[in-house]
């Protein structure tokens, strides 16, 4: 009988994810709500929808890589795919604050796909929070079984919300205003 014993580090880790993954959607959330009037430099959807697509592209090859046993590759891989989803909700939440929510246009059956693919990717780039999180918890404390198992989880919900957010930006692009 296989025992689940858990460490101090464990517990510690785990309060640390459930806050993550709490307060990150709600942070988002209240931003929102928040509007500074400043025109940014450049156009950000391009830029983040961009961002989505190299994290997808990243998030294959770090597959790749551990499955040839190149591990130190996968890590370092894993950790720029982070890092690009950190850019990324920066840069998503940057432009909302600065300017007004672009709605769909869209008609027909081609409406129904957008929506649907709009709210599966909301609703599991929430969700997907703390299982990236705790496989990257469960690597950094070498607890490669967990990881393992988890990851099998995270891989396929994180990549489908990097390669959603970029079939989002491609469906949405012709309804953006054009005073940019």
């Amino acid at each position: 009988m296989n025992k689940i014993i858990k460490t101090e580090n464990d517990e510690k880790y785990n309060k640390v994810i459930v806050l993550l993954s709490i307060a990150i959607p709600l942070v988002v959330a209240i931003l929102f709500g928040v509007r500074i009037d400043v025109d940014l430099p450049v156009f950000l959807p391009p830029i983040y929808a961009s961002i989505n697509a190299a994290t997808a592209l990243v998030l294959v090859l770090a597959f790749m890589a551990i499955r040839n046993n190149k591990i130190t590759l996968h890590r370092r891989l894993m950790k720029f795919a982070i890092a690009l989803s950190v850019a990324f909700l920066v840069m998503y939440v940057a432009y909302h604050m600065t300017s007004d929510s672009t709605k769909y246009g869209g008609e027909g059956v081609l409406r129904y796909i957008y929506f649907f693919i709009l709210i599966t990717h909301i609703l599991l780039s929430i969700a997907v929070i703390p299982f990236v999180l705790l496989t990257y918890v469960r690597a950094i404390t070498n607890n490669f079984e967990k990881h393992k198992k988890i990851a099998k989880i995270t891989f396929p919900l994180w990549l489908y919300v990097a390669v959603t957010g970029v079939l989002v930006y491609i469906l949405i692009s012709p309804y953006y205003s054009t005073s940019f």
